[in-house]
């Protein structure tokens, strides 16, 4: 199907690509915040890494607000203004952050309590329109799609990523406080642009207009809907097990690079090229567990999210062995084989992330959703302070830098392996979900499922 929507108001493949405009959008402006400004304060303004590291912990930080955010767009039973009210607060954010990096030249003090409020607005402006975006694609794909749509969503991304990072570094050279405020407006301007012609008539074409809400969505003040979402077995396990495997990944993340030069002495050069193995592999791992649940329909999400996490353990277990003078292991297949692990969790289980959040028809699907998007966005926060905080006190402590590495590599697979062992444990089924509220008795817990024997539903 070609279409924007099916006569179901099940979104069609051309819906799921316009939705991922906005994802795209999203990568486009964070991008510059998270690592064009990074570079800028430490290098032209001489500014100790550790304040842009503290704006961009402060950034996830505030996405702790996900949930209420996410309870918003469920009273309102409307996504699209918060998506695009999200996306011109990032904006907004962007810009002023541009602008605050400036003023580090002159007037740091300025600057710094500028960038400040600059990055809270970026972290509310992601928190709003990623949650938003996710309860709509959650509510409006049908749960055989959910994996392929994921995997779209996250490659649109990473090229919005590779795209702005590119043009930038076209458009900013020579460097000036002007041209960097210029060219972040431009690029915010274009993906906001792109965003929201993506995102126009979405949602009422796809029938998920507020008429079609239960009321229950929209009686309930914050407290109350979050205390039932939390009494939920499925969705208080399935927060830990996005919060332990994030936490891995987003560790892994910030060492890699410095781990090829301290251990295998590589050349800036190459361990860039180290962390392109690892991006390259993610995106193979995304595509083969699209094609494999959506295409094929091998392994359910749940097996998946399994073999990911566990997969990705065994990996970074080899590889701190390999640190350590154990094993001998060629790095890159490695580092290869470790990005196609993790592809394949996050993919899977941003798949099982929607089936859960629409699991009931209970029009909370932006709670669960602020719910899991918080506790991935406190876990990015937490694994770039830890994990770089844990490598230099493993170097004081142990002497050389490999032996360190490997018992930070470890540790980081130790994460994954307990996120895999959530993940066996939760019986997350896939499972139909409609706009109305199921009567109670179907929604009590079943022994099993047809399709997927042995799952149970335990929310509602």
């Amino acid at each position: 199907m070609t279409s924007t929507a099916s006569r179901s108001g099940s979104l069609g493949w051309t819906g799921i690509v316009r939705l991922g405009l906005v994802q795209m959008a999203l990568g486009s402006m964070t991008v510059i915040a998270i690592s064009t400004l990074n570079r800028i304060m430490v290098i032209e303004y001489s500014l100790p890494a550790f304040v842009p590291g503290v704006l961009i912990a402060l950034h996830y930080l505030v996405q702790m607000m996900r949930p209420r955010l996410g309870h918003g767009s469920d009273v309102g039973g409307r996504r699209t203004p918060w998506i695009v009210g999200g996306l011109l607060l990032l904006g907004l954010g962007t810009v002023g952050a541009a602008a605050a990096t400036t003023l580090f030249a002159t007037q740091r003090a300025a600057g710094l309590l500028s960038a400040t409020l600059a990055y809270v607005a970026i972290g509310l402006g992601v928190g709003a329109a990623g949650t938003s975006l996710l309860a709509l694609l959650a509510k409006s794909v049908a749960p055989p799609r959910r994996a392929a749509a994921a995997t779209i969503l996250w490659i649109m991304m990473i090229f919005g990523f590779a795209l702005t990072a590119g043009l930038i570094s076209k458009f900013l050279d020579p460097y000036g406080p002007v041209r960097l405020i210029i060219v972040a407006g431009c690029a915010v301007c274009l993906a906001v642009s792109v965003a929201i012609a993506g995102i126009y008539g979405i949602e009422s074409r796809t029938s998920l207009a507020v008429t079609a809400r239960p009321a229950s969505a929209g009686t309930a003040d914050f407290r109350q809907a979050l205390g039932a979402v939390w009494s939920e077995p499925l969705t208080r396990r399935f927060t830990a097990f996005i919060f332990l495997s994030m936490l891995a990944f987003s560790a892994l993340e910030l060492l890699l690079e410095p781990f090829g030069g301290h251990v295998f002495h590589l050349t800036p050069g190459a361990s860039a090229r180290l962390a392109g193995s690892l991006h390259s592999g993610a995106v193979l791992g995304m595509i083969t567990v699209a094609l494999a649940t959506s295409g094929l329909r091998i392994g359910s999400p749940r097996s998946w999210v399994r073999l990911g996490c566990l997969s990705a353990a065994l990996v970074l277990v080899s590889i701190a062995l390999c640190s350590a003078g154990a094993l001998s292991l060629p790095l890159a297949p490695a580092v290869f084989a470790l990005g196609l692990a993790t592809g394949a969790f996050t993919v899977s289980s941003i798949s099982v992330m929607m089936d859960l959040a629409a699991a009931n028809g209970d029009g909370r699907e932006g709670m669960r959703m602020g719910l899991f998007g918080g506790a991935q966005a406190v876990a990015f926060a937490a694994g770039g302070l830890l994990s770089t905080a844990a490598i230099d006190l493993a170097r004081q402590w142990l002497g050389t830098p490999a032996v360190a590495y490997a018992v930070v590599f470890a540790a980081e697979g130790l994460l994954f392996a307990a996120a895999g062992w959530l993940a066996v444990g939760a019986p997350i089924a896939r499972a139909a979900t409609t706009d109305t509220p199921a009567p109670a008795r179907d929604r009590q817990p079943r022994a099993g499922h047809p399709i997927l024997p042995g799952w149970r539903r335990e929310i509602g």
